[in-house]
């Protein structure tokens, strides 16, 4: 796929999913004040967290598919990747708030407190999020596989965390109000639940980014199927020093090979040249690829 075409993709898949966050920003603030709801309040707040998410997708994915240039022999595929990280230290963030908030209201009932009874206006908002994030997030999830965004699929989980905090709020809102005050905190509880999956997600998408922030090696599979294309070509033996790692949605891979020494520098160049091509096919255009040859021992 075509580097603009992509970018352009991914711009505007995190522009719908921007819009439909404005939407329900406002909409679930409202229900939060108007309905006396602070569970929705809250939802809101983390509705509000995707804006900047999708903000610093918008902002990264564009400097990450800026061409080289002197100072950057390898590009900025890097940027899309450290914007990976930031979404989910972004939900990180977001899960360990909803935890604390939890933990507070919980305690402020056990010392003899009570949580106001919200209004209708609050469930509805909190039903209508949930509808409008699940389909989001197949909209999104379906974009990233297509167009092989990390950044993307990022965004997409990000959006179906906040479809399961509201779950957690419409439990506890609906607990709130059709089974009486005493109920209300429900909606701490289910919160609470919510926050671990939203933790262990944010940790799931932080762990790939930091390695390939630290330079991980490509999988086995793809470094063995590496391995089996150069071995495809005649006079080409002993594949050694195999480096891989990722760079943004592009492999860089270097490996040295032994080659007949009496072959001439034309031939040998012309047989590199080839592997290049055929590994480029497979892995992508803007695969960046140094093969060393050297004389059989």
């Amino acid at each position: 796929m075509i580097e603009k075409e992509r970018a352009r993709g991914i711009y505007k898949t995190t522009l719908v999913g921007s819009a439909v966050n404005i939407v329900l920003v406002i909409l679930k603030f409202i229900a939060g004040v108007v309905g006396h709801s602070s569970a929705m309040i809250a939802d809101a707040a983390h509705s509000l967290s995707d804006l900047i998410t999708d903000a610093v997708i918008i902002i990264f994915v564009k400097i990450s598919n800026k061409p080289k240039d002197k100072k950057h022999d390898y590009g900025y595929g890097k940027f899309e990747t450290f914007s990976t990280l930031l979404v989910g230290f972004v939900l990180l963030i977001v899960g360990l708030g909803i935890a604390w908030s939890g933990i507070s209201s919980i305690l402020h009932v056990f010392n003899g407190g009570t949580l106001e009874k919200p209004g209708m206006i609050a469930l509805w908002g909190a039903i209508i999020t949930i509808v409008s994030k699940e389909i989001l997030y197949h909209y999104t999830i379906i974009q990233a596989r297509k167009l092989k965004s990390d950044a993307l699929t990022a965004n997409a989980w990000h959006h179906r965390s906040d479809g399961l905090t509201s779950i957690a709020t419409a439990i506890g809102v609906g607990g709130a109000i059709f089974l009486g005050t005493k109920w209300t905190i429900l909606d701490p509880l289910a919160a609470m639940f919510v926050s671990v999956f939203i933790i262990i997600m944010a940790l799931k998408l932080m762990k790939p980014a930091l390695e390939e922030l630290m330079e991980r090696s490509l999988p086995e599979e793809t470094e063995n199927e590496i391995i089996a294309i150069a071995k495809q070509f005649e006079d080409v033996h002993d594949l050694h020093h195999l480096c891989t790692r990722k760079i943004g949605t592009n492999y860089a891979i270097e490996f040295h090979v032994r080659m007949d020494g009496n072959m001439s520098l034309s031939d040998a160049h012309s047989k590199i040249t080839e592997i290049e091509r055929r590994l480029k096919e497979r892995y992508g255009e803007n695969t960046h690829v140094i093969i060393h040859p050297e004389p059989e021992k």
